[in-house]
């Protein structure tokens, strides 16, 4: 007994978490109904020591239901009630995962971290405080630490397609940090592409358009961070590549870049 699934239809069911015996065992107790773990061990070709912990799996996702008949069965869900059912224990999951953190971070465990990491940052030379970072996510993960320590300005140099990523990114921490007094500054080139997404993050931040503008993509927060962009904003995101420094002397080389760009936007 075998059971032909096409393989797009395998890969296409690896972007919603199955591992490839999870798969397996789905797409065939899907085509029975209701079948014992045996059946779909022969069906779908999984080792049968692997089979039971897979239903059990599947079960705890969300995708297959267990009957405790002698011998145990398992029930299909059907597709579209199963990914609902698997959605819901993700939320619950993660808005769990949540409240332990926010717990933790009120806790005196992170206030020993703190101390901790102080103290190691004062014997760190400032060389060492720097790192390339790959990946989109990884890029904005590192600005947002960055944009949290400002208290003074932040400086931003920015093209068309870059501000509205960091708009859609980081508006509410900016937001945030304007309230407090901290002084936003954003360059960008005057581009039919901004439209209305200038007027939104004017709501935080001083905007100049600027004619005859660099390419290069830089952010500044109080003289000490710097993030410059080393790739361009047409590549894929997972090959997006960034630099990061804790260095006064490399925001020192670039500030002033940037206050006679804000200064004469015309030129």
């Amino acid at each position: 007994m075998e059971m032909v699934v096409q393989d797009s239809l395998l890969d296409a069911l690896k972007s919603i978490g199955l591992n490839l015996y999870e798969r397996k065992i789905w797409v065939a107790l899907l085509s029975r109904g209701v079948s014992t773990a045996g059946e779909l061990s022969a069906l779908a070709k999984v080792p049968r020591s692997r089979t039971y912990d897979t239903l059990e799996s599947l079960a705890d996702k969300g995708f297959v239901i267990i009957q405790t008949s002698k011998p145990i069965k398992y029930v299909a869900v059907p597709p579209k009630e199963a990914l609902e059912r698997a959605k819901k224990r993700i939320m619950e999951r993660a808005e769990n995962s949540v409240r332990v953190l926010e717990d933790f971070k009120k806790s005196e465990v992170i206030s020993e971290l703190e101390k901790i990491y102080k103290k190691g940052v004062e014997v760190v030379e400032p060389h060492q405080l720097s790192g390339s970072l790959k990946g989109k996510q990884s890029v904005h993960n590192q600005l947002n630490t960055v944009l949290k320590q400002a208290r003074k300005r932040i400086s931003i140099l920015a093209t068309p397609s870059a501000l509205k990523e960091i708009h859609e990114a980081h508006s509410s921490t900016l937001k945030k940090l304007s309230s407090k007094g901290v002084k936003v500054r954003i360059a960008v080139p005057d581009s039919k592409e901004i439209g209305s997404v200038v007027d939104s993050v004017r709501e935080y931040a001083e905007v100049r358009k600027i004619n005859n503008a660099p390419k290069g993509r830089f952010v500044i927060v109080d003289g000490k961070h710097v993030i410059l962009p080393l790739t361009d904003d047409g590549v894929h995101p997972t090959q997006e590549l960034a630099f990061w420094t804790a260095s006064e002397h490399a925001a020192g080389v670039l500030e002033p870049m940037f206050d006679h760009i804000w200064e004469h936007p015309e030129k």
